[in-house]
């Protein structure tokens, strides 16, 4: 195990370079750059710059050199720890990403462990429980949570919170603490408002993870070991729970890879119509504006993320199943 992931760690460097090459060539991709974009704004606005003006900013944001000149300076930045300077905020990526940062993290944690907290439970009574009046409700619920898009959940619950009790759900804050610095009072009100936007972003995950588990567990409650359990006077619950449920674990987990980044982004959508103060709106609004350092550096950021996911899925596959050892 010790030598898998030594030798993942050392294939990270490897995975980063081609990853930053697809971002760069990604984020490249749509014709013109952030000058067109910046150009565009100020002639729906009726303002304009002069040509020698747009000059002088394609040389100072270095745009007027190749692409290959341009990724290798970013990628150097990007070894001594910089992220670059956000073309249009003019400030250092890393404080802007760092600003959405704490943010994102809480929303992360509150979907994940939302997430799985009902559908590993709700997988399991199901299939114990299969075809009983629980399970056919909870496979309709599932459908209709994978069915629904998460943003017209989030519209339907954000119209029916003002129009029958008159408040606004969207945010993470009350109007009282937007933009107040940390305080006691402050985390209290984060608390009263995170879960809300964390179940609308956990819905169709919990919709998924829980028909996966159900129909895991079944297929391995029909197994020969599980019979041999029940003849020899193991309890149902006891059974069920040292042993099929262990392995029915292994495709949840194996889902970590895509789910980390997934929550980390928030579902753009979502966050930008709850207004949630996370890294997804500001990545939308980077490739919008055609701001290539810093949507390059997030994107980064998401492949990271994966990276480390898949890293951490395969860790947990192989302690919690004894089948799946690395060392062999």
């Amino acid at each position: 195990m010790a030598r898998f992931i030594l030798q993942r760690l050392l294939l990270l460097p490897l995975l980063m370079v081609i990853f930053s090459i697809m971002v760069f060539v990604i984020v490249e991709a749509p014709p013109g750059d952030f000058l067109t974009s910046y150009i565009a704004t100020l002639s729906s606005s009726g303002s304009s710059i002069g040509a020698e003006q747009v000059e002088a900013l394609r040389a100072q944001y270095g745009l007027d050199q190749p692409l290959y000149v341009q990724y290798v300076k970013w990628m150097g930045n990007l070894l001594q720890g910089d992220l670059g300077l956000s073309l249009e905020y003019q400030r250092p990526n890393s404080e802007l990403i760092g600003e959405q940062l704490v943010l994102t993290i809480v929303l992360a944690l509150f979907s994940f462990v939302l997430t799985w907290i009902i559908a590993v439970p709700a997988g399991i009574y199901s299939a114990i429980r299969q075809r009983s009046v629980i399970d056919y409700v909870l496979t309709i619920i599932n459908y209709i949570g994978v069915a629904t898009p998460n943003f017209m959940l989030a519209l339907v619950l954000m119209w029916g919170a003002f129009a029958y009790f008159g408040i606004g759900i969207t945010g993470l804050f009350s109007p009282d603490y937007q933009g107040a610095p940390w305080s006691w009072d402050k985390f209290v009100d984060l608390m009263a408002h995170v879960w809300l936007p964390s179940l609308v972003l956990g819905v169709a995950g919990t919709a998924r993870l829980t028909r996966v588990m159900r129909a895991n567990l079944l297929d391995e409650l029909n197994k020969p070991y599980v019979v041999t359990a029940r003849a020899k006077g193991l309890s149902e619950w006891t059974l069920v729970l040292r042993y099929p449920v262990r392995l029915a674990f292994n495709p949840l987990i194996s889902t970590i890879g895509w789910y980390l980044p997934q929550l980390f982004s928030g579902s753009l959508i979502v966050a930008t119509v709850m207004n949630l103060p996370n890294i997804g709106p500001l990545l939308l609004r980077a490739l919008v504006n055609q701001d290539m350092y810093l949507a390059g550096s997030i994107l980064l950021i998401y492949c990271m993320l994966t990276i480390v996911g898949t890293l951490l899925s395969d860790i947990l596959l192989a302690w919690i199943d004894p089948r799946i050892r690395m060392d062999g």
